[in-house]
């Protein structure tokens, strides 16, 4: 089954609770065939944003269009949407035939209609000839499969996902990113997807809105938001980092008494974080041209199955005792044994590996 799909434009999306703002002036365009990730903590405004969309929240200001179309007053059921909730909201007394025909039967499709489409949907999720079982007879993945046919069965133009996987254990939902990807691929429909999980954004997205407070913090592709952060929440709340407290005067960084290279992206003086990914850092025994170098001793080494994680006390009269956490993957063919725990290690950063952020 192929779909066709639908922009969206959000703009100036508004809502308040009282003095509290769920939603702050949030604007951001949603491109046709565009596999777009919500991503924020609890309490960031992520599911309000995508209520918004659905139609199950109103907001006290802004529009939201699919396509041309204003929706912003139109009701949920009007604005064909196909709709993944986090419990799967299924009907227990229905079977999975029954429950991914709802939405045609509210439509008032005809029951041969209904069988060809119904069965379509089961095949593009995998559970052909699972039509007559009952929901409480399926795994938590199986559920979740019907929860996706039920929405995909009238071939929106447009798809949102409340955090559809997180009830389900993470080999499965692993799993699951892959196909769940494989198949907005395949059905080229316009999807929204809210989590929390900054692993799960980075799989799956074409782009990620990354909010917080209510606030877009940053919009890009995965690969900007890890690797270009604009600010201290999204450095430290996507993937692993440790953000290391630096002065910059003249387009020199100090930090204690050493000075850190900076790189073009600072254009002021003031108080900021260098940005340090553990997989970054390398161990190495003298200086290179166009990399920051930092010496410490090994505090703690931990095995985490694919990789070995180091903590690193830098040195307390150099660098004002800053601790630094380093990944290297097992099975690396390093040309030096890694120190143990108490030993001396010199460990590098290369410039384009340096990314600032001005601190909070």
């Amino acid at each position: 089954m192929k779909n066709s799909s639908l922009n969206i434009s959000i703009a100036n999306i508004t809502k308040k609770y009282g003095d509290f703002f769920a939603l702050n002036d949030v604007s951001l365009d949603v491109t046709s065939g565009e596999f777009l990730t919500l991503l924020g903590p609890s309490g960031s405004g992520k599911t309000t944003l995508l209520m918004v969309l659905a139609g199950f929240t109103s907001p006290d200001h802004g529009s939201v269009k699919f396509g041309d179309e204003e929706v912003i007053l139109k009701p949920p059921h009007l604005r064909g949407i196909g709709m993944v909730f986090q419990n799967y909201a299924l009907f227990p007394h229905m079977n999975v035939e029954q429950n991914v025909g709802y939405p045609q039967k509210l439509r008032g499709v005809s029951a041969a209609e209904t069988k060809i489409s119904v069965d379509e949907a089961l095949a593009t999720v995998k559970l052909d000839g699972l039509g007559h079982r009952r929901v409480d007879e399926l795994s938590g993945g199986q559920r979740q499969r019907v929860a996706l046919a039920r929405a995909i069965v009238f071939k929106p133009q447009i798809l949102l996902m409340d955090e559809p996987l997180s009830a389900l254990d993470k080999k499965l939902r692993e799993e699951m990113q892959i196909e769940l990807r494989q198949l907005h691929d395949s059905l080229n429909m316009t999807t929204v997807y809210v989590t929390h999980d900054q692993k799960e954004a980075l799989t799956m997205s074409d782009r990620i809105a990354v909010i917080n407070d209510g606030q877009l913090q940053q919009l890009g592709s995965p690969n900007d938001i890890y690797q270009e952060p604009n600010n201290a929440f999204i450095a430290d709340f996507i993937g692993e980092s440790t953000l290391v407290p630096v002065t910059v005067k003249n387009k020199k960084a100090i930090l204690g008494k050493a000075e850190v290279l900076v790189n073009h992206t600072i254009e002021k003086d003031g108080d900021f974080l260098l940005v340090i990914r553990p997989e970054k850092l390398f161990i190495t025994s003298k200086k290179e041209k166009g990399t920051n170098y930092f010496k410490g001793t090994v505090k703690d080494s931990i095995f985490q199955g694919e990789s070995q994680l180091l903590v690193i006390d830098l040195d307390q009269t150099t660098y004002g005792g800053q601790t630094l956490q380093m990944r290297i993957p097992n099975g690396t063919d390093l040309k030096q044994e890694i120190p143990g725990i108490g030993k001396a290690i010199s460990v590098g950063l290369r410039l384009a590996d340096s990314y600032f952020v001005e601190s909070a």
